[in-house]
């Protein structure tokens, strides 16, 4: 760990260990139908902060009409389970924003899987620039032989199956975050298992590096980055590229998509895409859509498994929750029933995982008694 937050030290990104001592210290500072709630506010007016300066209008929790009691009892549950900054925007404007365990408002944070989001997000400005297109096969774009599978095998799998975990790849392997070829075999054909293999995930960004002819960085700094505002940088982390940067910018992201690929009146992605990244974009996992985690669906699988679990993936959120959602419990959550963006950065909280954990559903038990 120390030689990664060396490396990240010199370009000026800030990097900590799940297993940091924490202190006590605090610095405050439409899906696939729209579902009914008494609080919808999907009607309502959005504040977007200005994207040249770091300004951004508050509210307060007195204001929204939540019950404060309950602030002190959240707080000190995300001190306690190591987090670092936790933000939550109503309706664009800023209602809670506050940095513990020595935190700071300038730190930046990986994003690890949570960045998914971004990755799918930008696929989707790339196929609307007509760079390329989901169905295409992977191999259009990464060559032959990116896979020890036969010619016909590797022909078969898509940008689609990347970006929805159904490549079939073989998930056995020792390591299935290595994209060396060696790595990927074929265990199923196709659409026909769900599988969290993050091989597959990393390298639709290669793809989009050959297939934009900017190539990846520029065009997702030029395209996303900057014109909402955020900061930060993508970060080479063994076979991974992992997005580092500070709460803000992911709240920034969050708010991006609360009001559904437009900024301010920017649509950056079509309408037809974004209702395919955010609703259920395969019949073997509803709770997943393009890199994105779906609540309120009927059943889904975790990372790691093939177990298909009932129920919905968060049972104390809302129906209609979408989510990023990162190793050491990395969680952008975003309400649009309830005008919500929901930031929590920091260390593992105890309940690890690679995305979903049991952190989410005891963090949103003590959201609710906030908010309800």
């Amino acid at each position: 760990m120390k030689s990664i937050c060396f490396i990240v030290f010199l370009i000026g990104i800030s990097c900590s260990s799940p297993d940091d001592n924490a202190d006590t210290s605090s610095q405050e500072i439409t899906m696939e139908e729209p579902i009914p709630t008494d609080e919808d506010t999907s009607n309502t007016t959005l504040y977007f902060p200005p994207i040249n300066n770091d300004s951004w209008e508050t509210t307060s929790p007195e204001v929204v009409g939540w019950d404060t009691t309950a602030l002190e009892v959240l707080r000190t549950f995300l001190i306690d389970s190591n987090t670092k900054a936790f933000i939550i925007l109503k309706d664009g404007k800023i209602a809670i924003e506050e940095y513990y365990n020595g935190a700071m408002m300038s730190d930046n944070n990986p994003w690890f899987s949570a960045g998914k989001t971004l990755t799918s997000f930008t696929v989707g400005m790339a196929q609307d620039d007509s760079f390329l297109s989901i169905n295409d096969p992977t191999s259009t774009y990464l060559g032959e032989e990116w896979t020890v599978m036969t010619p016909e095998q590797e022909q078969a799998i898509t940008i689609k199956n990347q970006l929805t975990m159904t490549s079939g790849g073989d998930y056995t392997v020792a390591d299935t975050f290595c994209t060396d070829p060696e790595c990927l075999l074929f265990l199923d054909t196709p659409n026909t298992s769900w599988y969290y293999h993050n091989a597959f995930y990393t390298l639709t960004q290669p793809v989009l590096e050959n297939a934009i002819p900017q190539g990846f960085d520029s065009y997702f700094n030029s395209k996303l980055k900057n014109t909402i505002g955020m900061n930060g940088a993508w970060i080479n982390l063994g076979f991974n590229r992992t997005y580092f940067s500070t709460a803000r910018s992911m709240a920034r992201f969050g708010l991006l998509n609360l009001n559904r690929g437009n900024w301010n009146g920017d649509q950056l992605i079509s309408e037809t895409y974004f209702n395919e990244m955010t609703t259920t974009s395969q019949s073997l996992n509803p709770a997943y859509g393009y890199l994105w985690w779906l609540n309120g669906k009927s059943n889904y699988i975790l990372p790691g498994t093939t177990t298909v679990f009932p129920g919905s993936l968060i049972v104390n959120a809302p129906d209609d929750l979408i989510a990023g959602l990162g190793a050491n419990d990395q969680k952008l959550y975003i309400i649009p029933s309830k005008g919500l963006v929901i930031i929590r950065m920091g260390s593992d909280a105890g309940m690890g995982s690679l995305g979903p954990s049991g952190f989410d559903n005891e963090l949103w038990g003590k959201i609710n008694d906030l908010i309800e």
